[in-house]
């Protein structure tokens, strides 16, 4: 299906609704890290830290899983809210033409499926940071190597193409439904499944630094959603990026040559 520029009233109406769906959700994920988190990262109130150190009953992990998801939520859908209009006024055209397309819920549920999959990842690392002893009370590391290598590995990583082939495809979101449209409920998770996996690439790394200022240190979160935010939106922010990315690359030698003293 071919994407052409649409107007019209209803389609403004729909795309106001959707984006306001969107942020009150946003709105309402946020609220919830903040009922959990201390604003200012000196400790957390999240369930979690009653919980005995390196002993995790499913329950636990769990509970881990679903404040990820929450956060993940926080922290991404936000940036799709473009992407998200482009895929209202395509179905909205389809649906004139006799074609019915699924709710942008559909597509949306294929977005976050693919962050649901992250925060399983994220989960896990935190499972095996807690066992070895390494997180604070804010679930941030206490290891200035892990630190260091995380610091390290998300500076290089902003510096490669593979990096700025994932920040195309997020910025154009009118070519990006062009060549990943598939019809039908199967299509839109697909097409959702697709945009998740190449924010993912964008920013599953920026993801890991939660662990080196604190899960629940939410100025540290908020910070990183606005960092990706600006990123994936802004075109012209691509020297903030890279300069974002050797400043990253050079705290984490910092950190690992403090380590080796």
């Amino acid at each position: 299906m071919s994407v052409t520029t649409l107007s019209g009233g209803r389609v403004s109406r729909d795309r106001t609704v959707v984006a306001g769906a969107l942020l009150s959700v946003t709105a309402l994920a946020w609220l919830s890290l903040a009922l959990r988190a201390d604003p200012m990262g000196g400790g957390s109130m999240d369930p979690m830290d009653t919980m005995s150190l390196h002993a995790w009953s499913p329950a636990d992990y769990a509970l881990t899983w679903t404040m990820w998801v929450v956060m993940m939520a926080a922290m991404m859908l936000p940036s799709i809210i473009p992407l998200t209009q482009v895929y209202v006024a395509v179905a909205r055209k389809a649906r004139r033409q006799g074609s019915p397309v699924p709710a942008t819920a559909v597509f949306v549920s294929g977005y976050l499926l693919v962050w649901a999959a992250f925060s399983l990842v994220a989960t896990t690392a935190q499972l095996l940071l807690d066992r070895a002893a390494l997180l604070t009370g804010s679930i941030r590391t206490t290891s200035l190597v892990v630190a260091g290598g995380l610091l390290l590995a998300t500076g290089v990583y902003e510096l490669t193409p593979l990096k700025r082939s994932c920040l195309r495809a997020c910025r154009g979101p009118v070519d990006f439904v062009a060549r990943h449209w598939r019809q039908g409920t199967l299509g839109a998770v697909r097409l959702g499944v697709a945009a998740g996996a190449f924010c993912l690439g964008c920013c599953a790394m920026l993801m890991a630094l939660l662990f080196v200022g604190g899960v629940m240190n939410l100025l540290w979160v908020a910070g990183i959603a606005a960092f990706v935010l600006v990123e994936k939106l802004v075109p012209a922010a691509d020297v903030a990026s890279r300069v974002g990315g050797f400043v990253m690359a050079a705290a984490g030698l910092g950190l690992l040559a403090a380590a080796a003293v």
